[in-house]
């Protein structure tokens, strides 16, 4: 509208013009007009060129403004459509949300870990009538990988299995097996029942302890007079600020973790903890069973019998504690004649700064106190802890152990010696 004006106006104003042209004569000749001069002739073009300039300029805006209207009537003619299709688009399928719904779930429930004892060392060992025997050598060893996997059902209720996985290069031997499988009923602190093979109330609690148990087992555990898990039902729990009142007792088979078999009567071990101040630990514990060997066509002669007692104490760069165990019977259930046997531990260890811990540790027991009251066992280790990263330790270690026992072989009976000295880096991966 406003081009069109203007066009008009710029036609009346070029007919004026012409108009006055056109009198300019007529009027010279009645001596009545004046003569319109060149340079009022050159300023009216050059106004009318501007008006020109501007109606190209306004026409030009018109088209370009025509031109976005068109573009934008097409974008909302997209946009329309796009939602028409997303309207008509099919609900997803209901199985589907379901199976995706379980699968989150799981995995939010369920919780994976693991754990590898590994050492690469030489061992020299030497046997007092023979000389070097067959383990003496170089190799690495991977002694333990515990590979466990937890799902919680709710609150209360949880399943746990962990696989372990060993291999020693001097004998050769491999071995997959199941060491932990149960239901747990976790009810309060105080009551925790788990169903099935668990950890027993003893030697787990004393290498929480201990804390280098990738280096060495505890000393019932190394000398086998205890089972680190056997099947049947347990009990655990904590009561008191902190957990300062501790307890787990365990009906089992007695065979520990490898035999499940069943035995004609349950064995039985139990633990009590004191923990007067934070970091210190007063333990005593006890088993007594045939350890699996009675059964409807065996009979067992004896009960074997074991009592245990634990102080210890650790805080984040230091360590120190000490076990005893006192025996009867325990490798003589099937057996007419009866023994004892007994032994202790001492262990330590002190952080230098936070990647160097330096520990050593010191064993002695007399294993036959009653039938040879020569076989004993001294067992002792020193070492450097070496914090990798978070999870992952390495020590270099040296450890010695020396072992005698009478024998009657070679003739005449005496007392055969065997010394073990070992050299290497241990290490343990935990996640």
């Amino acid at each position: 509208m406003r081009s069109k004006m203007l066009a008009v106006a710029i036609a009346a104003s070029l007919g004026a013009s012409s108009f006055a042209a056109a009198a300019a004569p007529a009027q010279t000749d009645n001596h009545t007009s004046t003569r319109v001069s060149a340079s009022e002739l050159a300023q009216l073009k050059a106004e009318i060129a501007a008006l020109q300039q501007k109606v190209d300029d306004l026409q030009a805006q018109s088209a370009s403004q025509a031109q976005a209207q068109q573009q934008t009537a097409q974008a909302v003619q997209q946009v329309q459509a796009q939602q028409q299709a997303v309207v008509a688009a099919p609900a997803p399928d209901a199985a589907l949300s379901a199976r995706l719904d379980k699968l989150d779930k799981l995995v939010s429930n369920t919780s994976l870990s693991g754990k590898m004892y590994f050492d690469f060392s030489h061992i020299d060992q030497k046997n007092s009538d023979t000389g070097k025997t067959a383990a003496t050598g170089t190799g690495l060893d991977v002694k333990r990988f515990y590979l466990g996997v937890t799902h919680k059902f709710n609150d209360i209720w949880s399943a746990n299995l962990t696989t372990d996985f060993n291999y020693v290069s001097n004998d050769g031997e491999t071995n997959l097996f199941v060491k932990k499988a149960y239901v747990q009923g976790n009810f309060d602190k105080a009551a925790v029942l788990r169903i099935g093979s668990a950890d027993m109330p003893w030697i787990p609690f004393v290498e929480d302890w201990y804390g280098f148990r990738y280096v060495e087992n505890t000393l019932t555990d190394r000398l086998h007079y205890a089972n680190s898990a056997d099947w049947g039902l347990h009990m655990l729990g904590s009561v008191g600020d902190g957990g300062m009142f501790n307890y787990a007792v365990s009906a089992v088979n007695g065979g520990g973790y490898k035999n499940p078999s069943r035995s004609k009567n349950v064995d039985f071990e139990g633990r009590v903890g004191f923990q007067p101040v934070e970091g210190l630990m007063v333990a005593l514990g006890g088993y007594s069973g045939d350890l699996g060997k009675e059964t409807q066509t065996t009979s067992a002669n004896h009960t074997a019998q074991r009592g245990d007692l634990m102080v210890a104490y650790k805080s984040s760069a230091f360590r120190l504690g000490a076990e005893y165990f006192t025996a009867k019977n325990w490798n003589n259930v099937t057996t007419p004649a009866t023994d004892k046997a007994d032994g202790y531990s001492v262990w330590g260890s002190v952080g230098l700064n936070d990647d160097l811990t330096l520990f050593a540790r010191y064993d002695n027991a007399k294993l036959s106190k009653t039938l040879d009251p020569r076989k004993k066992d001294v067992y002792y280790n020193l070492g450097l802890q070496f914090a990798v990263t978070k999870g992952f330790d390495l020590a270099a270690v040296w450890k010695h152990e020396s072992a005698d026992a009478r024998v009657a072989t070679p003739a005449p009976v005496h007392v055969q010696n065997v010394k073990t000295n070992e050299i290497g880096v241990f290490g343990q991966v935990a996640f």
